[in-house]
């Protein structure tokens, strides 16, 4: 089982969800902006998990009650974030996008090499999608995403098919929902949540406030 260090930030985030690149937007200017910034520590979460099927593949027939109105709904509260937090981001291109082998590649980069090169990779990954509006689901797009912060193309391919990781990831997301998450982004410091792409006030009172409960 892996672990979570109660004294890091905890971020379940997945590369396709927009609130995920939103609340990254507004977690970095909290970083910044604060005394003593705690670290932070990502974890991979399976946000069209109840869509997978036993191949892999996503299903995009099941029914989950998002229509016209739901994405409709998203794209307004997108917009209005975007702006409040001075964002420049692709909108909607998520929609159709698996990011399973991107982030089974961002759990095999965060194991096998350097924090350095790992944040890159999940800061280049990140805006691949919203900001270029790569397709980061194909796997050619993930290994040159890698190769920009040295990390081998063969490696990447190889990540891609190790039943290990697969595995892992699988257990990962598994272990986020005994955990409570039931949505993401969420963050996570100290036993306490926030759930959302909350704004930078809100880390400085779930840090704070946890430090001083």
């Amino acid at each position: 089982m892996s672990t979570i260090d109660e004294d890091r930030l905890t971020v379940f985030s997945d590369y396709v969800c927009p609130f995920c690149y939103l609340g990254k937007a507004a977690m970095e200017e909290y970083l910044e902006e604060a005394d003593d910034p705690p670290d932070v520590e990502w974890h991979v979460f399976d946000l069209r998990g109840y869509k997978r099927q036993p191949d892999g593949s996503i299903d995009h027939d099941v029914d989950d009650g998002k229509d016209d109105d739901y994405f409709a709904q998203v794209r307004e509260n997108v917009e209005r974030l975007k702006n409040e937090y001075d964002v420049e981001m692709t909108l909607d291109y998520s929609l159709e996008v698996d990011s399973w082998d991107a982030q089974k590649v961002s759990l095999y980069v965060e194991q096998a090499y350097d924090e350095e090169t790992f944040e890159a990779f999940h800061e280049r990954t990140f805006e691949a999608l919203w900001q270029d509006g790569r397709d980061i689901g194909d796997s050619v797009v993930i290994a040159d995403i890698a190769d920009g912060v040295g990390v081998p193309e063969d490696e990447v391919y190889d990540a891609i098919d190790d039943d290990q990781l697969e595995a892992e990831m699988k257990q990962r997301f598994e272990e986020a929902k005994e955990r409570g998450v039931s949505g993401i982004p969420t963050f996570a410091y100290d036993g306490h949540a926030a759930r959302g792409a909350i704004p930078p006030h809100q880390f400085e009172r779930l840090v704070n406030g946890a430090e001083g409960r």
